[in-house]
């Protein structure tokens, strides 16, 4: 395949990189080998049959990252501004068809101007392609995007589709219409920019699991993220020689908690005391950070690891937090990527304005999802665990094979305020009665909130010493090798509340 100087230049003014670049870029050297490049476009509509379009306007093919087989697509936007026809479209499907044979993840570089208009119908037909291949390919091989430049209108959901989005600030943009539909419909002015930039996907949206400041960037995280997970559905992944601080880390975590329940405190912290040495990987970092989700590895094996995180609104489950944690436990679950919990949850966020924005529905994703998971899935409670959030956070009525507790850990409906309110309501409101309150609460916290009630109930497997964690969560994945998946009954597929 040749690229001439002019196409090439036209992308640099733009400080974007041309397709063949990126694809080299993100390919381990020399091994990108391209396929379908002489496929043309048989438009004769508006002018089209004059047009000679080179690959019709997106490089596909095979290479290799960090030695190991991958499916890459590039779109060009120097060529009929990257858009897709109806055999553009026929490339990348039968693309991501072969990677399904071949097992091997699909990664996809967008930077399109959307639907080719000339080709009517038979654009959204290419379209159609697409998006079916992507579903055939979901939970058989990874599908990772790369939004290189504008993704308009339908070809935003082939992105949507697949399992990873990675974006570039200052140069992606996606949203359904862009700024000038938006004007022209809802009188409406706004960038490109502010209407579907990389920061707004990253954190207000969470269409985008990563942000990277550059391509040059992008590349390296999509390198990285592909030496976490399976390459395919059943490939066993093999551990790798590994680092971990023992006698540092061992010494701080116990140091973690602060005095007050109530003092917020960085859960990535406990985090780094029980993985591998600069092993957290985080997915969805921006995006309602009140929820941890990453990769990590513990001994050198890659896991998922879903937390509470107390300093982002109390660590509480609200809309957002529950969409993350839930995607990313299926994702884990789809290729047999252990589950390693950290819990320290309030409870589900309460009010009008959530409730309005759906939590119940949104909440019970997490329960389905973590329910439906048959992982591996190792809990440790470092605080609070309070009424569903309790048992949505992984817990053992959920099919946790192992849930560990710290010893602070408090287990309850609620924490001791909130239930004398309800069950002392009356004396609570009795200055007189502050002795009396006070021995309710001390006698709540000891006899109903205590992880001593919940072990004895044979629903924590052990109360552990916070800088025995590692050494637990570790031995529990070992012993968990192998674990059989759970026998359902009988049916087509469950129905997730989406």
């Amino acid at each position: 395949m040749a690229t001439n100087n002019y196409n090439l230049e036209k992308q640099h003014a733009k400080g974007k990189f041309h397709a063949i670049e990126r694809i080299n870029q993100l390919c381990d050297k020399d091994s990108f080998y391209e396929i379908y490049s002489a496929a043309r476009h048989n438009c004769t509509s508006f002018g089209m049959e004059k047009k000679d379009i080179p690959y019709d306007g997106v490089i596909t093919g095979f290479g290799k990252i960090n030695g190991k087989k991958v499916a890459v697509y590039a779109q060009d936007f120097t060529v009929q501004g990257g858009s897709l026809g109806k055999v553009h479209g026929q490339k990348i499907a039968e693309l991501i068809d072969k990677a399904i044979q071949a097992r091997c993840p699909v990664i996809g570089i967008n930077d399109s101007g959307g639907a080719r208009i000339q080709e009517g119908v038979d654009s959204l037909c290419g379209y159609g392609d697409l998006f079916y291949q992507n579903v055939r390919a979901s939970g058989t091989v990874p599908q990772i995007s790369i939004i290189a430049g504008p993704c308009a209108g339908g070809a935003v959901y082939s992105p949507g589709l697949t399992d990873f989005i990675f974006a570039v600030d200052k140069i992606s943009q996606m949203f359904i219409t862009g700024p000038k539909v938006v004007k022209s419909v809802m009188f409406m002015d706004i960038s490109a920019e502010d209407l579907g930039g990389s920061s707004i996907h990253s954190q207000k949206s969470g269409v985008a699991h990563f942000r990277c400041p550059s391509e040059v960037d992008c590349y390296e995280k999509v390198r990285r993220l592909l030496d976490y997970i399976p390459h395919y559905y059943g490939e066993e992944i093999v551990a790798e020689k590994f680092k971990y601080d023992e006698r540092k880390k061992s010494k701080k975590i116990p140091e973690i908690l602060p005095e007050r329940s109530a003092q917020a405190y960085d859960m990535h912290d406990v985090i780094d005391c029980v993985v591998d040495d600069d092993s957290l990987f985080e997915v969805m970092q921006e995006f309602s950070p009140n929820a941890i989700t990453a990769f990590a590895k513990i001994e050198g094996k890659p896991v998922g690891i879903i937390a509470n995180n107390p300093v982002g609104l109390g660590g509480i489950l609200n809309c957002d937090a529950s969409d993350k944690i839930a995607r990313f436990v299926r994702y884990c679950d789809c290729y047999n990527v252990p589950l390693v919990n950290f819990v320290d949850v309030p409870g589900f966020v309460p009010g009008p304005q959530e409730e309005q924005k759906g939590i119940i529905r949104h909440g019970a994703k997490v329960i389905y999802a973590y329910s439906e998971a048959t992982v591996p899935k190792v809990t440790v409670i470092t605080r609070k665990a309070y009424g569903g959030a309790y048992i949505a956070m992984c817990s053992k009525h959920l099919g946790a094979d192992f849930v560990y507790a710290w010893p602070k850990a408090e287990i309850a409906v609620m924490g001791a305020e909130g239930a004398l309110e309800i069950l002392y309501a009356k004396e609570m409101k009795d200055p007189a009665q502050a002795q009396f309150v006070a021995q309710k609460s001390q006698e709540y916290k000891d006899t109903i909130m205590t992880p001593t009630v919940a072990a004895q109930r044979d629903y924590i497997s052990e109360i552990i010493n916070p800088e025995e964690t590692r050494q637990r969560v570790a031995r529990s994945l070992e012993f968990l090798e192998g674990k059989s998946q759970n026998v359902s009954p009988a049916k087509k597929h469950g129905n997730i509340p989406l």
